[in-house]
């Protein structure tokens, strides 16, 4: 018997999309090539995604990088990495505003506005991302003449802003995810969060698997006896105070990394309903200052998170690519409203 496991990444929002598998070939198996073992041990997957794999150096033999005409042999053991796994409904294409900052054949960068859901899923069968794209795609060709397909390698939250990643054909899709797995691509994020801190940076690490008593949100655990190993940098941009600007740059890409790794240190993001971020949690009892923060709050009615920097290597020229967002509207308001409070402060010293 095949000794077959699969670890899909389980990520309704936030995170890179990837399934791996783990196969321990049978010690009667006769001699066969590596694709056409896997179409038969795999579901769902093509031979030219399994081609595509092995050229990417996502399968593994005995720990080895191995090319698709490759004969497994028994014992051998298989490691895949294969991104996105099949949709689980029926996604159909759907005119949205989208605010493409670069495309060419084989990848397009989005910059996302708030509200927005990337991927269809329970709750949210219609008005991603997706759908847009696929809308978007529909009377275009790819190099080839075929149609053009969105594939995802990563996600951000419904509510965070910023740059998205997408591939246009598998090849690239493989290509970027196995970066993404490797983290060598570069992604920095835009916080604001409740408190002040001692020093100018510093680095969580925790796993971050989902909580006990809410399968809706993550949690970290620190001991590592759940959840997968996650790391998040974190630099001053500017301090209000009570509130804090700061950037965020992932070293790991979990499930709401950054919102729980933030809470975990006792500095949530402002407006973070589902992390506490949306009570006040630093400041004065003064009703004028409950007021301010209700106004806070009503200008940006979501968590304040922006992908502000990706960068990535170009699947088919190498090319080094770094991208950059501005701060969005709603944040930026609420930044300056917090910049004006802390200056008015100090003239009370």
């Amino acid at each position: 018997m095949t000794d077959y496991t699969t670890d899909s990444s389980e990520q309704p929002e936030e995170g890179e999309l990837f399934e791996r598998h783990r196969i321990i070939v049978d010690k009667g198996q006769t001699p066969l090539r590596l694709d056409k073992y896997l179409l038969m041990h795999i579901e769902g997957v093509s031979r030219t995604k399994i081609q595509a794999a092995a050229k990417a150096d996502c399968i593994l033999i005995n720990g080895a990088p191995t090319k698709s005409n490759y004969k497994v042999k028994p014992n051998d053991i298989i490691s895949v990495l294969l991104p996105e796994p099949p949709h689980e409904c029926e996604v159909l294409p759907e005119e949205i505003p989208l605010n493409i900052v670069y495309e060419d054949d084989d990848v397009l960068v989005i910059d996302k506005q708030p509200g927005l859901v990337v991927h269809p899923g329970v709750g949210n069968y219609t008005g991603t991302l997706l759908n847009g794209l696929l809308y978007y795609f529909n009377d275009k060709k790819n190099r080839n003449g075929s149609s053009i397909t969105p594939y995802l390698v990563h996600r951000i939250d419904k509510n965070t802003s910023g740059l998205l990643l997408i591939a246009k054909n598998e090849e690239a899709q493989i290509h970027l995810a196995k970066q993404f797995f490797d983290h060598t691509t570069e992604r920095k994020y835009y916080a604001l969060v409740w408190g002040d801190f001692a020093d100018d940076f510093g680095t969580i690490s925790g796993n971050i698997g989902r909580s006990v008593r809410d399968r809706k949100v993550m949690a970290v655990y620190p001991d590592g006896d759940h959840g997968k190993h996650a790391v998040t940098h974190w630099y001053v941009h500017e301090r209000f105070g009570y509130i804090t600007w700061i950037d965020c740059v992932l070293e790991t890409g979990r499930t709401h990394q950054i919102r729980a790794h933030l809470k975990y240190i006792g500095h949530p993001l402002f407006n973070d309903e589902a992390y506490g971020g949306d009570q006040i949690l630093k400041g004065t009892t003064f009703t004028k200052y409950k007021q301010f923060i209700a106004n806070c709050f009503q200008i940006l009615p979501r968590q304040a998170l922006h992908a502000a920097v990706l960068g990535f290597e170009h699947p088919t020229t190498h090319q080094r690519l770094h991208f950059e967002s501005q701060i969005p509207s709603d944040m930026q308001q609420v930044i300056e409203k917090w910049r004006n409070y802390a200056i008015g402060q100090k003239s009370l010293e």
